[in-house]
């Protein structure tokens, strides 16, 4: 008889703990911290990164672990609370397709947070970070579904990033505090009745979004504690009538991308970066309004514009139309198609579009304004038809002297086909790094983590970041 799921999964996480990753996997285990602490780091000024700290300094109790950028100890699960809160909070974190998720800012925090309690090694972070990874891309492609190219999560308005990102980081916690592969599967087992995440926020507003992988990470941890103390969950957590797949995804999943060539064959691999801190879904309307600017175009001759994307989209990036082309706050803009076309037009700093071309002054922007309000969004058949693999998108845009130019984005920069190199990560890294640190201590804390493998204390790394 076969096992569970999740005792599947808990064997899974021992025998990387026993046995390591690959080194492709551990370089690239390596990346994702690298560039969730640039991403936090960028944070810092954040009103949910703020009011995450606040409460967290609030709660008190004993200092196990590192508030990144600051030389505040809190227990493991605060600081993956605020540390997952910083990940998340600017949009500029890394997004696995097609399963739509951002599987590192919460599995990220919850294992540098744990690996500072029990004082694991940098290469023990990195097997823990990549078994969480792993697991979260995985259960997030068990409710995708092939026939309306999307997943099931996301339809249900459910936010598959801090669902997933519960249990994953209840694997790597669990990993890190040297539990069984029974207890590896009851914290998971517990995390699954913690997972929770609505998507409401991506289409009208409002900053609950981007404590959604703080709170992961946070439980997570607490679930693996729990688990160590000996709390149980069901064994059947994940496939059973009232488990995890029922209560969210309807009862739909797929198995074999659970378990097929778990351990051999890494999906975390394909785990894409972001070049932009926005809601990834914009990236083609950026890529391709950067490449009509390369090509010579003058903005203030554009007279109407046309931002074809897949159907699933629109109802993110796209509506309400008069909230997108007038964005309500900065980080409601980061999810308007229109807006952040503008901002690619005008703006072009940074890595092409950047955390400065979202601020209370360039939502008044006159040419800003005057620019996405030209976007007309439409559902684009071709990008449609290669939704969600890639975030595809045509941009048309017409000039005063009646002639028109169109730029086709089929493949997202940063992924598997189209990937960032080494320089294009430290460049991302050390822009955010050095909106907090000097430049020296970026360089150090830059070196540091690009050598995290033979690091013998995470302790010693997280706090260079202050």
């Amino acid at each position: 008889m076969a096992d569970p799921l999740v005792l599947s999964l808990g064997k899974f996480v021992t025998d990387v703990r026993s046995n390591g990753i690959p080194d492709t996997v551990q370089k690239d285990a390596s990346e994702r911290v690298i560039d969730i602490m640039g991403n936090a780091l960028a944070a810092l000024d954040e009103e949910p990164a703020s009011i995450a700290l606040d409460l967290a300094s609030d709660m008190g109790g004993a200092g196990q672990a590192t508030s990144i950028g600051s030389d505040n100890q809190f227990p493991a699960p605060n600081a993956a609370l605020v540390n997952g809160t910083l990940a998340h909070a600017l949009d500029f974190d890394d997004t696995h397709l097609p399963s739509v998720l951002h599987p590192s800012s919460s599995v990220v925090p919850a294992a540098l947070a744990v690996a500072e309690m029990t004082g694991a090694s940098g290469s023990e972070l990195l097997a823990a970070v990549a078994v969480g990874d792993e697991i979260a891309v995985r259960l997030g492609m068990a409710s995708y579904d092939s026939e309306i190219r999307n997943s099931i999560f996301f339809e249900n308005g459910l936010h598959a990033t801090s669902i997933v990102g519960t249990l994953a980081s209840a694997a790597a916690a669990a990993m890190l505090l040297g539990l069984d592969d029974e207890e590896v599967s009851h914290a998971i087992g517990i995390a699954a009745s913690m997972g929770a995440g609505l998507l409401e926020a991506n289409r009208t507003g409002g900053s609950v979004k981007r404590i959604h992988c703080g709170w992961a990470a946070h439980s997570g941890i607490i679930a693996a504690m729990l688990a160590k103390g000996g709390l149980t969950g069901p064994p059947t957590v994940l496939e059973g009538r009232f488990g995890f797949f029922r209560a969210y995804s309807e009862g739909r999943f797929d198995t074999d991308a659970i378990l097929g060539g778990l351990g051999s064959q890494w999906e975390m691999l394909r785990i894409f970066y972001k070049p932009y801190p926005t809601n990834h879904f914009t990236h083609a309307g950026i890529d391709a309004s950067l490449r009509l600017l390369e090509r010579g175009i003058d903005p203030s001759e554009i007279d109407r514009i046309r931002l074809g994307v897949p159907a699933p989209v629109l109802r993110t990036i796209a509506e309400p139309s008069d909230q997108k082309a007038r964005p309500l706050t900065p980080y409601h803009a980061k999810f308007s198609g229109p807006f952040t076309v503008a901002a690619a037009l005008v703006g072009g700093g940074g890595l092409g579009v950047y955390s400065n071309d979202f601020t209370p002054e360039t939502l008044q922007d006159a040419e800003r304004l005057r620019l996405a309000g030209l976007v007309d969004c439409y559902a684009d058949d071709e990008a449609t038809e290669i939704f969600p693999h890639q975030f595809p998108g045509v941009l048309t845009v017409g000039l005063r002297d009646g002639s028109e130019l169109t730029e086709r984005i089929s493949v997202n920069r940063g992924g598997p086909d189209r990937p960032l190199s080494s320089d294009e990560l430290a460049t991302k890294f050390r822009l955010n790094a050095s909106q907090h640190l000097p430049e020296g201590q970026v360089e150090e804390l830059e070196a540091a983590l690009w050598g995290l493998a033979h690091a013998s204390s995470v302790f010693d790394v997280v706090a260079l970041s202050h």
